[in-house]
């Protein structure tokens, strides 16, 4: 046995409440080293003269390790526990000890595995609309004018051309509105809009004035109306909370750059100077971006002014969450007291970080609900794009990204093939229509949320930043696009009201297809996909070269 692979850490992905009564326990082994594992757990007060035992299931197998699951119900939460663990020659346990062929529960209060106690406070709350949502992100400038009154003296970019770095096409809420039955039909429930608020920028993620919405896109009754009519619909909007960073023209950085130390908001902000000075560089900024200072998030006072815009726009309008931009750049405890007042003003309001890697220190239910899962993009490129991963390397490692999480973050997260920070997924796959539709079947039944970016649906090319933000092609009756099959996907997770328990992703027997298998409260999927160049066969049943096949309860949908 390899007991170097050996991996369970209490209060953690590997061990985490799911209610008052029930509590989920992983442990991880070396792949294929271990036949069986059986937990052997009690309350903490009781263990020394009885135990109960319970089989734990491989849930999951990755690149390196397998790792067991098995979902305890409690009658006294302060629990105790060690592992059972037979190799296929010898059994033995393994507690906080280490692994040994014996154990002494009388004296197990010295190394025993434990939680303590479930308090209700510590419980992450699966908020189940974002669990069966169906997003749809809009970069507002590139998706529709519906303001044909306002002043658009300020576009210089002909709808359909290609963009630049500082061009307006001249996108705005009312645009969006006007296209709210049109993005429903595609079953997409959410809407992801980045920033909204007063900026120089097309992007708007150097904010000036976190009050006002920006005028290129409407005012607050704009906003109001796009709630209310998203709302009337059943569907959810999150907006994009840019809290690390402003925009120089922020109103408490000028004070900053007139009044230097003297100015009240100096500390609101970090300087390594008298005064804020680009050449050399003496103050933090996003990236390398001299234009877009970075707020010192430790500092109570700007906690305060922070926290207020985000509970505003919760108050006034009625948003369903925010996005957090840069947020692994932001402290922890700016989190944690965002989420508490976040959450006290609408329970239901969701916090999605930006976070491109491992984000587990910060889904512990004490920060946000989940991330934007750029590890899956990662994967997705992997598998389709490069082909660097086959079939096989591909299921690890998505089995691999679940195993970061507990089960409540993995059914939260926002899944996404591509974003207006990434090249167009279609142009990363070579244009290849068939790939995509494929890479989209994976993004829609892959646990947690998937959110496809504006124009998917019509094949829209693009390379990075500005080059993925292109206008959105409305001459769709016209041309090919994916909108009946996006439906049909979208339709398939609002029917089986999928859940992360029992998810299963793995190769075919032939090592050719990726495989997964998907259980919900009103029906199951599965799903094979070949992107080899030969027929790939799993259970009798045949996928042709660079094909998938999609089933619900046991019929053929895709």
């Amino acid at each position: 046995m390899n007991r170097f692979a050996l991996l369970h850490i209490t209060d953690s992905a590997y061990c985490f409440p799911v209610s008052e009564h029930e509590m989920v326990i992983r442990l991880r082994t070396a792949k294929g080293d271990i036949q069986s594992v059986q937990i052997i757990y009690e309350s903490k007060y009781a263990i020394a003269d009885r135990q109960q035992k319970l089989p734990m299931v491989k849930e999951l197998t990755g690149d390196l390790y397998d790792y067991y699951s098995v979902k305890l119900n409690l009658e006294d939460t302060r629990l105790a526990y060690v592992f059972y663990l037979y190799d296929g020659k010898d059994y033995f346990y393994f507690s906080e000890d280490g692994v040994t062929e014996t154990y002494d529960f009388t004296k197990g209060y010295y190394n025993f595995f434990q939680y303590p106690y479930i308090n209700g406070a510590d419980i992450l709350k699966k908020e189940e609309w974002l669990s069966q949502a169906s997003f749809y992100q809009i970069f507002i400038d590139r998706f529709c004018i519906g303001d044909d009154t306002k002043d658009k003296s300020y576009i210089n970019l002909k709808w359909g051309e290609v963009p630049d770095i500082r061009c307006f096409a001249g996108g705005d809420l009312k645009g969006i509105i006007s296209k709210l039955d049109y993005i429903n039909g595609l079953g997409c429930d959410a809407l992801y809009l980045t920033p909204i608020f007063q900026s120089p920028s097309n992007h708007k993620y150097d904010i000036v004035d976190y009050y006002e919405i920006d005028r290129h896109f409407g005012d607050k009754a704009d906003l109001a109306l796009l709630v209310k009519e998203l709302h009337k619909r059943g569907m959810k909007i999150v907006l994009d909370a840019v809290f690390n960073h402003a925009s120089e023209h922020n109103d408490k950085f000028q004070d900053v750059v007139k009044k230097g130390k003297d100015s009240k908001y100096y500390d609101w902000f970090i300087i390594k100077g008298d005064f804020p000075e680009k050449d050399p560089l003496n103050y933090e900024v996003f990236a390398g971006c001299k234009y877009m200072p970075k707020w010192n998030t430790s500092n109570p006072e700007v906690q305060d002014y922070l926290m207020d815009i985000a509970i505003h726009y919760i108050k006034e309008f009625d948003i369903d969450g925010w996005r957090l931009d840069v947020s692994d750049e932001i402290s922890h405890d700016f989190w944690r007291r965002f989420r508490k007042e976040v959450k006290a003003a609408k329970e239901s309001a969701v916090i999605i970080g930006e976070n491109w890697h491992d984000a587990s220190n910060y889904l512990r239910g004490d920060q946000y609900d989940s991330i934007m899962n750029y590890a899956f993009t990662k994967a997705a490129l992997d598998y389709f794009a490069t082909g660097s991963m086959d079939a096989e390397a591909t299921a690890y490692k998505l089995n691999d990204i679940l195993a970061r999480n507990s089960d409540t973050v993995n059914d939260m997260m926002l899944n996404l093939l591509d974003s207006h920070d990434t090249h167009r997924f279609f142009s990363e796959v070579k244009e290849d229509k068939d790939k995509l539709k494929a890479a989209l079947a994976l993004l829609y039944l892959f646990p947690g949320a998937p959110s496809i970016f504006y124009g998917t649906e019509c094949y829209t090319v693009g390379g990075y930043d500005p080059d993925c933000r292109r206008c959105m092609d409305w001459d769709l009756e016209k041309k090919d696009n994916l909108i009946s099959f996006v439906r049909t996907l979208s339709d398939i997770r609002k029917k089986c009201h999928f859940a992360f328990a029992g998810t299963k992703i793995y190769p075919s027997e032939d090592r050719k297809l990726l495989c997964m298998t998907r259980h919900g409260a009103n029906g199951n999927a599965e799903l094979y996909i070949n992107e080899t160049d030969s027929v790939g066969v799993h259970n009798n049943i045949k996928v042709e070269p660079g094909c998938f096949r999609l089933f619900v309860n046991g019929g053929e949908v895709l």
